[in-house]
């Protein structure tokens, strides 16, 4: 038998290349010179979006062996979901390095087959997806400690994602539920967005709920952090948002302050609330693994001090997984959970405003 069929750092590649993570060896080096940064792009341009329900893309995915089916045809609801961090790599000589250019066809083909397959998609059972390719800031940037080239790296970013979002308000929205999706660096951006447009704002009515995954700023998103929007103590609330960052039980990262993240919104994505007591795998409706394949039971989990553990996912070969940082699979490990939840969380948003 192909022993490399089970090797745990095989089966989970798929996973880890997800999200903010790269060589700490890529240094930017040079001044951030806002004239030469990458043209905007024209979000009137199907181009210019990773997921478009008008289009076929790497969002309209189920994965292999789930049965499940692409739902955006009868949608009830929009998504508007926006990608992490994958502008990782040493940026080529001659290049705006801070943010990434969206006419970076390489580039853009590694958000498809990474974020977009593995991530965008477990929204279309219920909702269009709608994610904008953006000027996401280099990685470097979250490791830096030069903060205004890091600031201005995620305004650039920002700007686009907001210029996005009011494309979709403009041209797609039509009054529907909307739901707030990210993961990452786009959950800093996602952040920012619900309070420019819905916290505490008449578009606030159309919020079926924001799941704000993988927070990587240095105070992770708190119970307060907006006004009106508040962490869902149950799995069927509207109005409110999820969030967690994903570890291996025992672990703290290295950035971890306990009077910042003890007192982070913590959600357990198996059960759907905030407290600490401890799911089992059995209620993990499933996982997506290698080749965006389906994988039930994949992982435990259970909220400690503002951090959300597992014990080492339920694979062959688990014993020799050394892994302490999920954070890649902050999605992957719930996929299932996720779909279901978010069909929840829309029936219920439409039962609510039929009364």
């Amino acid at each position: 038998m192909n022993k490399l069929k089970y090797r745990p750092s095989v089966l989970f590649s798929v996973l880890l290349v997800i999200g903010t993570g790269c060589s700490k060896s890529v240094t930017l080096q040079s001044q951030y010179i806002l004239e030469n940064a990458p043209a905007a792009p024209d979000y009137a341009k199907p181009l210019y979006w990773a997921a478009l329900p008008t289009i076929k893309d790497a969002a309209d995915s189920v994965p292999l062996k789930s049965g499940l089916k692409d739902g955006q045809a009868v949608a009830k609801a929009d998504v508007f979901f926006i990608h992490p961090t994958i502008y990782t790599q040493q940026p080529a000589v001659g290049a705006f390095e801070w943010n990434a250019d969206v006419n970076d066809v390489a580039l853009n083909q590694k958000v498809d087959n990474s974020t977009i397959l593995n991530q965008a998609s477990v929204f279309n059972g219920s909702c269009k997806v709608y994610a904008p390719r953006y000027r996401q800031a280099h990685y470097y940037s979250f490791v830096t400690q030069n903060q205004l080239e890091k600031q201005k790296a995620m305004d650039l970013a920002y700007a686009d994602v907001k210029a996005a979002f009011e494309y979709y308000l403009q041209n797609f929205h039509q009054g529907r539920p909307i739901v707030i999706a990210s993961h990452s660096q786009g959950t800093a951006h996602a952040k920012r967005l619900l309070k420019d447009f819905f916290d505490d704002k008449p578009l606030r009515q159309k919020l079926v709920f924001a799941y704000l995954v993988g927070d990587i700023t240095d105070v992770p998103v708190q119970p307060d952090d907006f006004k009106t929007i508040k962490p869902a103590k149950t799995p069927e609330e509207v109005g409110g948002f999820a969030s967690w960052h994903t570890y291996l039980r025992g672990f703290f990262p290295d950035k971890y302050v306990p009077n910042r993240f003890s007192t982070a919104a913590c959600t357990n994505p198996l059960t759907w609330r905030l407290t600490e007591e401890y799911a089992s795998q059995t209620l993990n409706k499933g996982g997506v693994g290698l080749k965006f394949t389906f994988v039930p039971q994949l992982a435990d989990a259970q909220v400690h001090q503002g951090l959300l553990w597992i014990n080492k996912p339920y694979v062959k070969g688990r014993s020799l997984i050394k892994n302490k940082v999920w954070h890649s699979a902050d999605i992957n490990l719930f996929w299932q959970s996720i779909r279901e939840n978010v069909a929840l969380r829309v029936e219920n948003y439409i039962q609510q405003e039929q009364k």
